[in-house]
């Protein structure tokens, strides 16, 4: 078999303030293969955003491990951590996170001018993600100048830029309209079919997690369900009595 991609084993997060202490996670296991599509879920506190903090490497479990593409990374030093990031993971947000006073293609291009790119190479390749996801035509424009969906592929492009085998995105589709919502997350499922690119998202919608394979629901910092996300979402649907996906306020 194949080592998985993302491989975490009982994984715990403890976070301390003053003498009080509050454990978040609960013992977490959960591996993803390359080349996955997964959907997280759950409701407030569930700790659906510290463990996406954790697979990002932008905090570290407390305990248990996390083996990423078979590297084990409580080993690494700070320096080696943003490396990953950089360059092994692509992180899609929900506020798109994109410099104002930047164009379009400087935006992109940052990932790679970060990672030792020449200005000139890290422009071009900015214009060949653009173009993927459309936006070819828009390269010279600020934010600003766009709408969300059009910010949102910006912030897809950029993840893109080093060529990272994952994909992690945070509520992607939190600040777009159903129809901009349903072009961005079939976006990611051309991503995942065609270029093989495993994808994590989490997200509190029913309607944006049927577009993933595999769904993960967590309740009190442990796995509530792990399988298919058709079959999730049904039980979802079909049992009142079971915790429903996260309201924003």
């Amino acid at each position: 078999m194949s080592t998985p991609l993302i491989d975490i084993r009982g994984v715990t997060k403890t976070y301390m303030s003053g003498s009080v202490e509050t454990r978040v996670l609960h013992g977490i296991d959960l591996q993803v293969a390359r080349g996955d599509f997964v959907s997280i879920m759950g409701q407030s506190g569930s700790g659906k955003s510290t463990l996406m903090n954790i697979l990002g490497c932008l905090d570290q479990a407390t305990g248990g491990t996390y083996l990423l593409d078979g590297t084990d990374t409580r080993s690494l030093s700070r320096a080696q951590l943003a490396d990953i990031r950089n360059r092994s993971i692509g992180f899609v947000f929900q506020s798109f996170n994109l410099i104002k006073r930047m164009s379009v293609a400087e935006n992109v291009a940052l990932p790679l001018i970060y990672a030792g790119s020449s200005r000139g190479k890290a422009h071009a390749r900015a214009l060949v993600e653009l173009e993927r996801v459309g936006l070819a035509g828009l390269a010279k424009r600020t934010p600003s100048q766009l709408s969300g969906g059009q910010q949102q592929r910006v912030a897809i492009a950029r993840a893109l830029a080093t060529d990272p085998p994952m994909l992690l995105a945070d509520e992607p589709t939190g600040n777009l309209d159903t129809q901009t919502s349903d072009d961005i997350m079939n976006s990611f499922r051309q991503l995942n079919k065609e270029r093989g690119i495993t994808i994590v998202l989490v997200t509190h919608e029913a309607d944006v997690a049927a577009y993933s394979q595999r769904l993960v629901r967590l309740k009190d910092g442990r796995v509530l369900y792990d399988g298919p996300a058709a079959e999730g979402l049904r039980q979802l649907a079909a049992s009142p009595h079971l915790p429903s996906p996260e309201v924003p306020a």
